[in-house]
């Protein structure tokens, strides 16, 4: 089933629209609040569709992501009991909440990068940061660093790539698209358990 080709052509077209930088760091800033769709969705096509930018895209995402979890981590620390629980309880999602936290008493910090570099949702650790009141600044400069080794990657990738990475990519974005989606499922279910 060829859903993810389609989706991949309209996000070529749009990183190439005059105001993407814009966007694109407007998405990153959300995705570590609360959207779901990750950065490098659109991170790639930029970087493809302009190398000589693709190191200001990278750094710009980077920026914008770890402000975005900064903002996270003080929704999760300051407005938990009024905004954070109730959507908890609204979306049954306790036991992820108290899976999130465990993880922060056996990992520490590392959680926050193993978060920031890796597909896991950034944004449940960034807030989960805040109702655990995880040192900030640490929080900060480990966001910062695997944030920037994972766009930067990207960025990388695409521009080294270039031409031939675009072509492989366009071939097999749909199989990539469900490789993703059954690491998601695979990923929530031992997140689960």
């Amino acid at each position: 089933m060829k859903i993810f080709s389609p989706m991949y052509k309209k996000v070529m077209l749009y990183s190439q629209h005059k105001h993407a930088a814009y966007y694109l760091y407007f998405m990153a800033f959300v995705e570590s609040i609360f959207w779901p769709i990750p950065v490098d969705i659109m991170l790639a096509p930029m970087a493809l569709s302009k190398p000589k930018s693709a190191w200001k895209f990278a750094f710009g995402a980077t920026l914008f992501s770890v402000l975005g979890g900064a903002v996270g981590y003080y929704i999760g620390q300051a407005l938990y009991t009024p905004v954070v629980l109730p959507f908890i309880e609204f979306m049954h999602y306790q036991d992820k909440m108290l899976s999130a936290q465990s993880w922060f008493s056996q990992w520490g910090v590392m959680v926050i990068f193993i978060a920031s570099f890796t597909p896991i949702p950034f944004k449940v650790f960034t807030i989960s940061a805040g109702i655990v009141a995880m040192a900030f600044w640490p929080f900060i400069l480990i966001a910062l660093i695997g944030r920037a080794m994972r766009f930067f990657l990207v960025v990388t990738l695409m521009v080294v790539g270039g031409q031939k990475m675009e072509e492989k990519l366009s071939k097999y974005i749909d199989v990539l698209g469900w490789i993703v989606v059954f690491a998601a499922v695979v990923l929530y279910l031992f997140m689960q358990y």
